[in-house]
Formats: C-alpha cells, structure tokens, sequence
C-alpha cells in the first residue's frame, strides 16, 4: 500500500514537472523584441565610451585652471660680452666669460583666459552630443529591421493556419469522393485530382514553416534568444496616429549646429588678451647681475599679458567656414524632411488603399464560402466534377488569404508610418 502511494506521488510529480518543462513560453511582443535587439545590438557599447570620452577631455580641460609648471635651461657661446668701457688705474675690471649657462623651473597661473577654458569644456561637450545622436540615428535602424522579421513571421502564420483550413477542406471533399467512389458514383481519378491537391497544399505547408524557421533564426540572433517552431509572436495593436516628426536624426542636425555655434565661440575667446602670474627661479652664469661671473641662483615673477594679435589675421575666415558648414547642415536637414515627408505620403496612400479593401475582403469571404458549401453538396449528390469543386475551394481560399495579407499590411503601414515619424 506504501509502495503504491510511493508511486501514485512520483507519478503526479514527475507529471507535473513534465507539463511545466513543455509549457510553452509567453508570447513574443514587438516592443519587447525591439528592446531586446537595441540591447543586443554591438554598437549600444558606443554609448558608454562616447559619454567616457567627454569627460576625459572635460576633466582635460579643467587642467587649464591648474598651476602650469615647466623646467626649461639653455647652454650658449656668444662671440662677445658685455664689457665696461673704463680703464681706472689700480682697478681690474671683471671680464665675463664667453660660455653661459642657464636652469631655471617656471610655475604659470591663468588669471584671465578670456572663457578658452569654459568654451573648450563646451566644445568637448557638443562634439560628444553628436556622436551620441549619431549613434542614435543608426541604432533607430534596428526598430525597422526588427519590424520586417516580426511582420514576416506574422504573415507566415496567417498562411500556416490558412493552410490548415484548406487541407481540411481538401480532406472533406476527399471523403466524401472517396464515398462515391465505393458506391461506384465517381471515378478513381476523381479522388487522385484531390488527392494531389492535397499533397500540394502539404508540400506548401513544408515551404511556409521552412521560412518561418528562417526568419525565427534571424530575429533570435538578433535579441539573442533561441527560438524556435514552437515561438508564438502576439499581434500587436495598430498604433496611435502620429503626431509630428521626431526622428533621431533632427537631433542629429541640431546637435552639430550647437557644435558649430559652440566652436564659434572658442574661436573668439582663443583671441582674446590673456593675463597671468608666473614666477621663474633657477641658476645661471650670469644670473640677474649681467656683471656676475659666478653661478648664482634668481628669482623673478609677475604679471603677464598676451595679446594674440596675428590670430586675427584668420578669424574672419575660420568663421566664415563655420557659416558655411551650418548651411551646409541646413541643407541636410531639408533634404530630410523633404525625402521623409515623401516617404511618409506613400506610406499613407498605401495605408488608405489596404483599408479600402478591407471594406470588401468580408463580402467577398462570405460569398465565396457560400458557393463552396453549395459545390461540396453538389459533389457528394455527383453533380459537379471534383475539379469544380476545387476550383471553389480555391476560390475562398485566396478571398481569406487576401484578407489576412490586407490586415497585415495595413498593420505593418501603421507601424512603418510610425517609423517613419519616430512616434
């Protein structure tokens, strides 16, 4: 009796474990294989190194408000030195030697860089926020490639239960042939016509799963998730209707005109005067007293002023090439908007024209259906060939086939004219 209890729970779990290893996974969403495949994607790492970049050369920049330090020295032989022109009796008047020497260490502080540094930290930023929206443009590319796999996959199912709805209908008519057939109503090779039409649709079968498993294999790689016969994709919802464009690549132009206007000002303040203290000490032969034959240490410091005037000899014309980028950029822009605002009145005329023939598609189902149901009576009373009979069933077969490839493409329209909004 123990043993037999023993059994009866091992049965149950081991059961239970069966159903929960074979339970099928949820269904895949759009959003969630667009998020996958935006993480899997190998470019996304750009985003770290982008914003690890830009603070490298903002920390860079702020080196600038640090004490500058430099070593510096110089050995020389001149031809002549400093002589003093009088000759007094008892007194020998110093000779400097014709070889000197000098080492000395400078310690520089900028008091007044005219914003250099704040535009140069400024500069750094813009130029990292265009790389940001460039990389943001191609990974907006991921959403379209990953909405074609999961549309196909889609539309294969459609076919797959279609399909299965024809065979069914094939295998109807086949019975009741094959019954006509036994009473001596029908020939034998009225049932070999429908027979081969099943093979057919069978044979269609195989070449519809076999490009399912193909696109499953693309979009697994893709969101790095296997998949497999058995992944089940949700149909989404149409989505709202767009409101105005928002496409990554508007922030990219916009991006790149603060860029230009961000190096303008550099540009400026590269020019301006430039105040700062320094101090110089070190040890030379002269030192200070150009009189001194000896090695003597020295110091000095003060106040410098540096004004850059030979720079603006070019400053009108380093402007003027920035003008001429930022129309440049503009042009860009417009060519844009032209192209996407086409792109996006085809997408509508394609969307309006899928709609309309849904209008009909169920009419001409019902019609359809109505006419086959009326040839399988026919052809079980022996009034119609089996061929007629196919020919109907065909017939509604390609009117329900219609409709599905209809809603899908007016579902993968909606989608592609949110793409193409960047709604």
């Amino acid at each position: 009796m123990i043993n037999l209890r023993m059994l009866m729970v091992y049965t149950c779990l081991s059961l239970s474990y069966t159903a929960t290893a074979q339970a099928p996974d949820a269904p895949l969403t759009l959003p969630e294989c667009q998020s996958l495949a935006l993480a899997n994607y190998p470019l996304i790492k750009q985003r770290g190194l982008i914003a690890l970049r830009a603070q490298h050369e903002r920390e860079q920049a702020n080196m600038g408000y640090l004490p500058q330090i430099s070593l510096g020295g110089h050995a020389t032989y001149q031809s002549d030195v400093t002589r003093i022109p009088l000759e007094l009796p008892g007194v020998n008047m110093p000779m400097l030697d014709k070889d000197q020497y000098k080492l000395y260490g400078e310690l520089t502080q900028i008091l007044f860089d005219g914003g250099a540094i704040k535009h140069q930290k400024a500069a750094a930023e813009a130029e990292a926020a265009v790389e940001a929206h460039a990389l943001e443009v191609e990974l907006y590319k991921i959403r379209e490639r990953v909405n074609q796999l999961f549309f196909g996959i889609l539309l294969l199912d459609a076919q797959l239960k279609q399909n299965e709805l024809l065979q069914q209908d094939l295998r109807l008519g086949l019975d009741k042939t094959n019954a006509a057939i036994a009473n001596g109503t029908a020939l034998r090779s009225s049932g070999d016509l429908l027979k081969a039409e099943l093979l057919r649709a069978e044979q269609h079968r195989t070449e519809i799963r076999a490009s399912r498993q193909a696109n499953l294999m693309v979009l697994g790689r893709l969101i790095n998730r296997p998949l497999n016969e058995h992944t089940v994709l949700e149909k989404p919802q149409a989505p709202s209707p767009p409101a105005g464009t928002h496409r990554p690549e508007l922030d990219w132009y916009a991006s790149q005109q603060n860029r230009i206007e961000a190096n303008r000002r550099l540009l400026t303040a590269k020019y301006l005067p430039k105040l700062s203290f320094f101090l110089q000490a070190g040890a030379g032969r002269p030192a200070l007293n150009l009189l001194s034959n000896a090695f003597d240490p020295y110091y000095y410091g003060g106040i410098r002023l540096a004004v850059p005037i030979s720079g603006l000899y070019t400053l009108k014309k380093e402007k003027a090439v920035l003008e001429d980028k930022a129309r440049s950029i503009n042009v860009q822009r417009e060519n844009f908007l032209f192209n996407n605002e086409l792109k996006l009145t085809q997408e509508n005329t394609e969307s309006a024209k899928y709609a309309r023939l849904l209008e009909t598609d169920d009419e001409i189902i019902t019609l359809r259906t109505s006419v086959k149901e009326t040839a399988l009576a026919q052809l079980e009373n022996g009034v119609i060939h089996p061929a007629d009979y196919l020919r109907e069933v065909n017939a509604e077969d390609q009117a329900k086939l219609a409709k599905m490839l209809h809603e899908l493409q007016w579902l993968i329209t909606q989608y592609n004219i949110q793409h193409t909004t960047g709604n």
